[in-house]
């Protein structure tokens, strides 16, 4: 690979769920200062950037992604001060830095609603947001019958009589981005952060920002066990053509700035083909591939996957930027540890099913973070993947704090399980997560057995998954082959993926019931497991010097 290319073609990525990465202040909440103290254990895990949740002022009805101010950094986890520390430290440690932003809706806290609010209808102050009368003989009934992405209706109804939208949370008003001082105003907040030294952008649920101009009713569901052919439907919410426009206009304030800054998007689409429109030329730079975070632990729709991704992204010139896990899903040991790993459809919940077999989910675990790493373009790793981390499935119902839990009646317990504090080291409970003699306990509780789990459990041990995903990423820095790039697929029994990466280097995944011999090679660089006898076990991975 040429040295030129931009760094985020190839770039690995470790998401900072800031609240439970590390606690600098003993207050049971993860912080900048933690960050701080951890950009050491970055470096030396070998990743290139650090992808940041919302950190800024907030409410916290949903964890900081309702924001009150842009500008500003919550006090929960520090000052503004502290972030322009953190980013200069960062870049000493040769790790570039992305924060998220939140486009699609403000908190119910930010100025501009408050001033809605008190503005009263059919006011300029309004437009900024989605407020419209409501149906019915005395407008009683919701504008329309779209949902919350956390449960119940999508609309909240004022005591002057108007309703607003809100697709999450009533504390999250979504704005209206047909609104020339909306477009204005998140180009002002760009300039903010990139003037103070930010790398780029995660923009957060990037395909919803514009809505059908005649907020129109739902289409008909598509059935989640329908395995035919994935059909574009217009939907009045998600995915609409028109926000690219707003995304070019973002494209041209990151290129006013020095040195490839960057933009990923959440963005889910529902075919390859939908999501490259994202990332064209003159768009944002990488998506999630979350096509692959939500394919089954099944050689033929990996393999589709990959094959698919490559190709309508590689057509409008973009990297694949490939993701196991993270803060909105169940961690992927837990996923690959069931009887059946059934692909799940873009904005719907996943249901584990059956019981947990942990250590199959751990072994496959293993083998997929090779087979990521492997493939041509980028990754990110979610904070605690690199520990083996499973889902914190049996938090007690007390404990939950995710909005979903109480949106949805107590039927949907959310997303905590993936967001536990990660353990750094002792025995007991905080795990190093908060200094030495602490005395708040963290904001969800960690399962007594993580202690074997910790950073300082796994580190030196050759065995541990810290150390597997430690050797992956220093390798794929150092090997000509790795990174940004082209694949080609060799022969392979059923049941294995095998691929080739340039000269000399080829990865084998044994997804079969059976040991696959592996390929002619010079020798094995990297293997999920023991390779015994020239044999790759199954739901093994293995990189060859070939």
């Amino acid at each position: 690979m040429s040295n030129t290319a931009p760094w985020w073609r190839s770039a690995v990525i470790y998401q900072v769920y800031i609240r439970s990465f590390a606690d600098g202040n003993d207050d049971g909440v993860g912080d900048i200062a933690g960050i701080r103290s951890r950009l050491p254990y970055l470096k030396s895990l070998g990743v290139d950037a650090i992808w940041i949740n919302p950190w800024y002022k907030s409410p916290m009805a949903d964890h900081g992604y309702d924001v009150a101010d842009y500008r500003a950094i919550d006090p929960l986890f520090g000052t503004l001060a502290e972030a322009e520390q953190l980013i200069e430290e960062a870049h000493r440690h040769g790790i570039r830095v992305i924060p998220d932003i939140v486009p699609n809706h403000t908190s119910d806290q930010h100025a501009w609603f408050q001033a809605a609010l008190a503005a009263g209808t059919g006011t300029p102050e309004r437009d900024r947001y989605i407020f419209r009368p409501g149906r019915g003989p005395d407008g009683t009934e919701p504008p329309n019958d779209w949902l919350s992405v956390f449960g119940g209706p999508a609309w909240t109804r004022l005591p002057d009589g108007e309703w607003y939208l809100h697709l999450f949370a009533p504390e999250q008003p979504d704005l209206n981005w047909q609104h020339p001082e909306v477009r204005a105003e998140f180009e002002s907040v760009l300039r903010f952060w990139f003037s103070r030294g930010v790398d780029g952008f995660r923009i957060d649920v990037a395909h919803g920002l514009v809505k059908h101009p005649e907020l129109p009713d739902l289409p008909p569901r598509r059935d989640p066990e329908d395995e035919g052919p994935r059909q574009h439907v217009e939907h009045p919410h998600w995915d609409r053509d028109e926000v690219h426009d707003i995304f070019r206009a973002w494209r041209k304030v990151a290129d006013e700035f020095p040195g490839d800054r960057t933009f990923v998007a959440e963005a889910w689409a529902d075919s390859p083909e939908r999501l490259a429109a994202y990332v064209r030329q003159d768009g944002l730079h990488t998506a999630f591939n979350f096509d692959f975070l939500m394919a089954s632990w099944d050689p033929k729709d990996l393999r589709a996957v990959i094959d698919d991704s490559l190709a309508m992204l590689g057509a409008v010139g973009a990297p694949a930027t490939w993701v196991l896990s993270n803060h909105d899903v169940v961690r992927h040991p837990s996923r690959y540890g069931r009887k059946t790993t059934k692909r799940w459809v873009a904005n719907e919940p996943y249901r584990p099913e059956g019981p947990l077999d942990l250590e199959l989910g751990t072994r496959r675990a293993r083998s997929a973070a090779l087979l990521m790493l492997a493939l041509p373009g980028g990754a990110y790793i979610y904070q605690g993947e690199e520990l083996g981390l499973p889902e914190v499935e049996d938090l007690p119902e007390t404990a939950l704090q995710d909005p979903i839990w109480e949106r949805s009646g107590h039927t949907d317990r959310g997303r905590d399980g993936c967001r536990v504090p990660i353990p750094w080291s002792g025995p007991a409970a905080p795990f190093g997560f908060s200094p030495d003699g602490t005395s708040a306990a963290p904001w969800l509780p960690q399962p007594a057995d993580w202690g074997e789990r910790s950073v300082e459990a796994q580190t030196g041990d050759e065995t541990s998954m810290l150390e597997l995903y430690r050797s992956a990423l220093h390798l794929r820095r150092e090997h000509p082959a790795l990174g940004d790039g082209s694949l080609t697929w060799l022969d392979a029994p059923t049941g294995v993926l095998a691929f080739s990466r340039g000269q000399g280097f080829a990865c084998v995944v044994n997804l079969s019931a059976e040991p696959c011999p592996l390929p002619d090679h010079t020798s094995v660089l990297l293997s999920s497991g023991p390779v015994e006898g020239g044999l790759l076990a199954p739901d093994h991975a293995v990189w060859l010097a070939v």
